[in-house]
């Protein structure tokens, strides 16, 4: 018993310091990026999925390749465009002379993590291809269902939607995202940098992998059990009950599982055994604007107005 016991806390130290270099390494590529490194990484462990919402050459991108390949998985990129159909991204069934029938040929789709660039390039009938793949893990085509594989993780880019060419996401497809953040340019120390090591894509080559599938799903396991006490899931209905006072509808109930999923994800990346409301406000902002006031300003600024109200308004337990 004793043995098992020290196993166990041995196992877990083991996956501890594998998850600290993971972050690690993706903060050798992302310069100056700590506070989006780890929500990305937030979301990941909650078993979310990411919208990256900036201008062009932030570095959206670089970060997909870099979780992908610090954990050694399948990546798969989709270039969004306004010609894009659904078939292009799930698969379709192609009809085989030799056996006479159907065959299901996968889409890029089918990989554990899956990077959407310029999601919000491609017409709404083929955003919503995504629902279905990001809700349940699984598609259905031509009355038959296709399981994803696990994990699976898809880190969708967004341009700002006064750039041309651009079709806003609907609200359902927001809701589907755990978070949305941004990365934001770099400050003029990590600049620096970059401009004296030139091409990041080396050093992104280089990447070994430090956490593997098995590990995602232990860390996945062990961050989701952080106790939530009772008073601190009275805070999260509160700021849920004040959102709904506040905005016509509210935040769901969907959005607080989610909240409370990237609240124990965060303060089990601060070592800590049990969420604190702290916990909670650190990953408000990109759980909750997004799903807050899109219909008031296209930029998001009514969103996270709402959450710094909330954040403001609703008394800390």
């Amino acid at each position: 018993m004793g043995l098992s016991f020290l196993q166990m806390i041995a196992d877990y130290a083991r996956v501890k310091q594998r998850v600290a270099a993971f972050e690690e390494q993706i903060g050798k590529i992302i310069l100056g990026k700590k506070q989006p490194i780890r929500l990305a990484i937030s979301c990941l462990l909650a078993g979310g999925h990411l919208l990256v919402e900036d201008i062009p050459g932030v570095g959206k991108t670089t970060l997909s390749h870099a979780i992908a390949r610090s954990m050694g998985l399948e990546f798969r990129r989709i270039q969004f465009t306004s010609d894009l159909l659904p078939a292009d991204v799930t698969g379709n069934s192609i009809f085989d002379r030799e056996s006479g029938t159907f065959v299901f040929h996968p889409g890029p789709l089918f990989s554990q993590v899956v990077l959407v660039d310029e999601v919000n390039r491609a017409t709404p009938k083929t955003q919503s291809a995504l629902l279905e793949a990001m809700e349940e893990g699984q598609i259905s085509i031509d009355g038959k269902t296709h399981a994803l594989p696990d994990p699976f993780f898809v880190i969708a880019t967004q341009n700002p939607q006064h750039q041309i060419g651009t079709f806003p996401l609907p609200e359902s497809q927001l809701d589907r995202f755990l978070m949305r953040i941004e990365i934001g340019v770099p400050d003029r120390a990590a600049e620096r940098t970059m401009l004296l090591a030139g091409d990041m894509r080396r050093e992104l080559r280089a990447i070994e992998p430090v956490l593997s599938p098995e590990d995602l799903r232990s860390v996945r396991d062990a961050s989701q059990a952080v106790h939530a006490s009772s008073a601190l899931l009275d805070y999260v209905q509160d700021l849920l009950d004040e959102s709904r006072r506040l905005h016509q509808t509210g935040l769901s109930p969907r959005a607080g599982l989610a909240l409370l999923r990237a609240a124990r994800a965060w303060a089990w990346l601060e070592d800590r055994n049990m969420v604190l409301p702290e916990d909670v406000q650190a990953v408000a902002m990109p759980v909750m604007a997004h799903r807050l006031g899109h219909e008031l300003s296209s930029d998001g600024a009514a969103g996270r107005a709402l959450v710094e109200k909330l954040l403001r308004t609703v008394a800390v337990p």
